[in-house]
Parts: structure tokens; C-alpha cells; sequence
């Protein structure tokens, strides 16, 4: 057989080809990347301060003036949406950081060392999994005040335990298979065999979880400020629609552009996580 008749080895197809053609995940990243700008650049988008009040007449529609319209104290809409996002989303990724941080080194604390240590470490997360999480995040904020900080970190410590238990399943599996005995063999300390051979093994559905978790965290965040417990020197969507509710019939506007930012955001991230399943677990292209 000559050289010009040997088949050619298929190319690798990159991680962006993969989520690319998952076009309603493509179409998602692209709405969320859209939003995150939108949110980052908010002090040069917004027309006025989000809590300037008077800035025209009160509960006046959408006009070329105030595109989304204005509320009961003549506060601009838009301005509020824009600024409203951003704190979402802050909180959204802020608790879902966290979360996936504290997750991931108890579940791969549980995971590796097994025995004890593991049974321990699952009674706990048991703990938190079995109260119902608006409940004790209810409980949280009334108890250590309702700061955007304080907010984050409670929504963080409702939701570490789903991350600990995927990741302590993913250690499970990982810990006796052969590159990881490779290692040990070779006197790797406990540390390189978590953090430099498991770990990075481990992290796929991971990333997928984090990525649903932000538009978890953001719906909660939601909804404790629209029962009174966000932070009320800062302006998230779920205070707009709080501050809103008792005028939502007389001006429709006020509740529905800060719900649709709501649905995209939420809707675009769960979407996204799809597409890196995709993208991150070959099963999944199988199917």
C-alpha cells in the first residue's frame, strides 16, 4: 500500500465545534454572554441611577424617554433592570462558586479517604439535604441580616452538599484506577493524588452542576427579596419585583421586563449546562 492510499486518521473535534452544534446551546451562550455585558457595563448603559427617583412622571409606560417605562416613584425601569441584573448575577455566580468550593474538598475529602472520615462527612451533608432549603435559607438571612454578602453565603451553604456528593461519586470511582495506583506507587503524597490526578478527572460533571446552580441561586436570591429579605441598598431583580407587586395590574411594565431578565438568565444557563454535557461527557454525544 502506498503512502497516498493510507486512510487518514480522523481529526479531533474541538470542545467549541461540540457545543456549537447544539444550537439551542449555542444560541444560549450567546444570550448569556449577551446579559453578562449588559450586567458588567450597567454604570455606562443605564440612563439614571438605579434608585433616582422623579427622574419622569410616575407609572408611565414604555416611551422613547424611559424604554421600559417608569415606576410608582417616577424611577426609570431600565436603569433598575440593568443594575438589577447585575446584582443577580453576582449573587447567582458568588454562591455558586462558593458552593462548588466547599463541595468539591468535602467531597473529595470523603471520597478518597473513605471508611470514617467518609461516613462522617455524608451524615453531615444528609443534614443539610433533608431541611428544606428556602426554609433555612429564610432562617439565614433573618438570623445574620439580609447583606448581598450574607445572602450569597447562605444560598452557598444550602446548596455545597449536591456538589460534595458528585464529586465524592466521581472520587469513588476514580481513586482505583490505574493511573491513580501509578501514582501512589510512585510516593505521591495524598495532596498530588486529590488535587493533581483525581481532581481534574472529576471535574466535568462538576462544571455542568456549577453552571445549573447559578440560575438556582439566582431564583433564590429572587425569592427571598421578593418576601422581604434582600438586601434593600441593592437593587436585584428580586427586589424590583417586590417593590412592584402592589402596582403590577395598573403597570405591567414594572414586573415584566425584571421577570423576563430573570427568565433569560435562568433559562440561558440551564441551557448552556445542556451543551456542556455535551461537550464534557462523551456518553451523553452517544445518544
Amino acid at each position: 500500500m502506498s503512502m497516498v492510499d493510507l486512510p487518514l486518521a480522523p481529526r479531533p473535534v474541538s470542545a467549541l465545534r461540540i457545543f456549537a452544534r447544539n444550537r439551542s446551546a449555542a444560541l444560549a451562550g450567546l444570550v448569556l454572554a449577551a446579559l453578562l455585558l449588559v450586567a458588567l457595563a450597567a454604570p455606562l448603559l443605564a440612563p439614571y441611577a438605579p434608585g433616582a427617583i422623579g427622574v419622569g412622571p410616575a407609572m408611565v409606560g414604555p416611551d422613547a424617554a424611559h424604554l421600559f417605562g417608569t415606576d410608582e416613584l417616577g424611577r426609570d425601569v431600565l436603569s433598575r433592570v440593568l443594575y438589577g441584573l447585575r446584582i443577580s448575577l453576582l449573587v447567582g455566580f458568588g454562591a455558586a462558586g462558593i458552593a462548588t468550593a466547599l463541595g468539591i474538598v468535602m467531597g473529595g475529602i470523603a471520597g478518597f479517604s473513605g471508611g470514617l472520615v467518609d461516613d462522617l462527612l455524608m451524615r453531615v451533608t444528609e443534614v443539610f439535604q433533608v431541611i428544606p432549603r428556602f426554609f433555612l435559607a429564610v432562617v439565614l438571612v433573618a438570623f445574620f441580616g439580609a447583606s448581598i454578602w450574607n445572602i450569597i453565603g447562605a444560598i452557598a451553604i444550602l446548596s455545597w452538599p449536591d456538589i460534595a456528593r458528585l464529586v465524592r461519586a466521581e472520587f469513588l470511582t476514580l481513586r482505583t484506577r490505574q493511573f491513580v495506583d501509578a501514582a501512589r506507587v510512585a510516593g505521591a503524597p495524598a495532596g498530588v493524588l486529590i488535587f493533581g490526578e483525581i481532581l481534574p478527572n472529576a471535574l466535568a460533571p462538576v462544571v455542568v452542576n456549577g453552571t445549573l446552580m447559578v440560575g438556582q441561586a439566582m431564583l433564590l436570591e429572587a425569592g427571598l427579596s421578593y418576601l422581604g429579605l434582600g438586601d434593600p441598598s441593592q437593587v436585584s431583580l428580586g427586589l424590583i419585583l417586590q417593590e412592584a407587586q402592589q402596582i403590577m395590574r395598573r403597570a405591567w411594565w414594572t414586573t415584566a421586563f425584571p421577570g423576563i431578565a430573570i427568565f433569560l438568565a435562568v433559562l440561558s444557563l440551564n441551557v448552556v449546562g445542556d451543551g456542556l454535557n455535551d461537550v464534557l461527557n462523551p456518553r451523553s454525544r452517544e445518544r
